[in-house]
């Protein structure tokens, strides 16, 4: 694992050498630090933190003042990884002016070093915007979550010649990567040919400069769907189920606590 914090060179050199780039998602500062110090390279503040933190269905729901709060608590638990703050619903779409200001308030409150949006062609002027005010910004096209409703509910996207066009529009905005979601392996792999800037594929292939999930649904703390495109590294939320069962029964059975959890005169 390298030593150095993780910058926008840093990816930029891994994509010209071939060395694939890391990227997941955290929420909350302990879960921060294991994943800065398993040698992740990127750490997202997603938005997802809707459906996996708050219980919501869609990550629409999520504010700004959310995401600037976790954000805030994730970016105090890193010290290599590169911290990208997502541009929830409605934080950047009514106007390049607030789109600016709410990405500068990812860098000058919560110490993450980017932000992410959604869409292609139809956010470019957006992108040229935040980068052009020194805010690196990590682009996404292909299934756009944010979009779920105007897409019709989560489906692969499969219009190469588009999903071509928006890559080319957003590395020409000034974004220094992209995410590919949802995107057909032979497309994703043409597309992270044709960039200069790094892909960072879900469920978009092994060809892609790298890799992003979600933590709470590659760690199994996630009991309900999972895409097809996620592996399951471990099943936490068995664990922990296992746990709290045993920390009930011995209560009940007064076995907790014992004379080593209590104190004397």
């Amino acid at each position: 694992m390298a030593a150095q914090k993780v910058t926008v060179t840093v990816l930029s050199e891994m994509k010209a050498k071939g060395e694939k780039i890391t990227e997941l998602t955290a929420y909350d500062y302990p879960f921060a630090r294991m994943v800065d110090e398993s040698g992740i390279d990127i750490i997202l503040v997603g938005d997802s933190l809707g459906n996996v933190i708050q219980g919501e269905s869609s990550t629409l729901p999520v504010t700004m003042d959310q995401m600037i709060y976790h954000t805030r608590i994730v970016a105090r638990g890193v010290k290599r990884a590169m911290v990208v703050g997502d541009m929830p619903f409605m934080s950047y779409q009514a106007s390049t002016a607030e789109a600016v200001r709410n990405a500068g308030r990812f860098l000058k409150e919560t110490a993450a070093s980017a932000v992410k949006l959604e869409g292609g062609a139809a956010v470019a002027e957006t992108i040229a915007a935040i980068a052009a005010a020194g805010i690196p910004v990590q682009a996404h096209i292909g299934l756009t979550p944010q979009s779920v409703h105007a897409m019709g509910g989560y489906k692969v996207q499969r219009q190469e010649e588009r999903l071509l066009k928006d890559a080319r529009i957003v590395q020409d905005a000034g974004a220094f990567s992209v995410v590919l979601e949802g995107i057909p392996a032979p497309i994703a792999k043409k597309i992270t040919e044709k960039l200069s800037i790094p892909t960072i594929g879900i469920g978009a292939g092994v060809d892609c400069d790298g890799q992003v999930l979600v933590l709470h649904d590659m760690l199994g703390l996630n009991e309900g769907h999972v895409p097809k495109f996620v592996k399951k590294y471990g099943n936490l939320a068995g664990e922990a189920r296992k746990c709290l069962e045993a920390y009930v029964k011995e209560v009940r059975e007064k076995k907790f606590p014992g004379k080593e959890h209590s104190f004397g005169l």
